[in-house]
């Protein structure tokens, strides 16, 4: 796992990088059973009216499906392959149950092909295996977490992110995810042991705009750039700064204003991102 440079031979190729893919199982192609049909909506809803600015085009993609659950209990797989996946900026892992079932997982840091991996309460701390949160130690990096007992993991699951088990009071656990907050976790959820494969992508530069468009992102013009019919912060003789306090088109402020509202699971939250101390 690592990054491949490029030659100089253009402005764009001066800082365009990728990932070397070393990690990845030559030849393999993905399951047919375990793909689908996916279709782009450009950031418009079903009025045809854009609710989700700057996206649209990019590459023709399938999904894989993805086992979140980790719902086969007790029953052994082997890693048949490590593969890409163009949804997502981790690898996903191919698994070949002893009962001949197949499945795609998240691939942990360090995953190899011919690995065994098992979802159990009684499994080894190790990388790829599954568990509830009640049997695994504190201080083990961990990712796809549950939030509901059964629903599937829902957190730590981007490229080369893991979160903490810090401790457990009573029947919640609490576990301190990549962006520093520190949430409680019911004991019984899965989660599954390691870091998330693909540590690098976070160094990958895109080096051109092209590249951008491939993934599916248009241009984004900042509001200083439009005019005053357009945004609140456009308009001006010549370049300026803004002349007003950061917002987006529709007025809302993007710095420093709290957007959360969700009252129901703000007890789970014991500390902030960001907080200190």
């Amino acid at each position: 796992m690592g990054l491949k440079n490029f030659k100089p031979t253009s402005p764009a190729r001066r800082y365009y990088s990728v990932s070397d893919f070393a990690e990845l199982t030559k030849d393999a192609k993905p399951i047919r059973s375990l793909l689908e049909h996916q279709t782009s909506s450009g950031g418009r809803n079903h009025f045809g009216r854009i609710t989700s600015r700057f996206r649209g085009g990019g590459h023709k993609q399938r999904y894989r499906i993805i086992d979140w659950r980790r719902d086969k209990i007790g029953v052994p797989a082997a890693v048949a392959t490590i593969e890409y996946d163009p949804n997502r900026t981790a690898r996903i892992a191919l698994l070949h149950y002893v009962d001949g079932e197949k499945r795609y997982i998240l691939a942990p840091d360090g995953m190899k092909v011919g690995d065994k991996v098992v979802s159990s309460r009684h499994a080894d701390i190790k990388p790829g295996n599954a568990m509830p949160i009640r049997y695994i130690p504190l201080g083990t990096m961990i990712h796809n977490i549950e939030l509901k007992k059964g629903k599937g993991g829902q957190l730590v699951r981007s490229a080369g992110a893991a979160a903490t088990l810090m401790a457990k009071d009573g029947e919640y656990s609490q576990v301190r995810l990549p962006s520093g907050e520190v949430r409680m976790v019911h004991l019984e959820c899965h989660a599954t042991i390691g870091q998330v494969s693909n540590l690098d992508h976070a160094n990958i530069s895109l080096g051109k705009a092209g590249r951008s468009r491939w993934l599916g992102r248009r241009p984004h013009n900042r509001g200083v750039t439009m005019n005053p019919v357009d945004h609140p912060m456009g308009g001006g003789e010549g370049r300026t700064s803004g002349g007003r306090h950061p917002c987006s088109p529709w007025g809302q402020l993007s710095k420093g204003l709290k957007t959360r509202n969700n009252k129901r699971t703000d007890g789970m939250i014991v500390k902030r991102r960001g907080e200190k101390g």
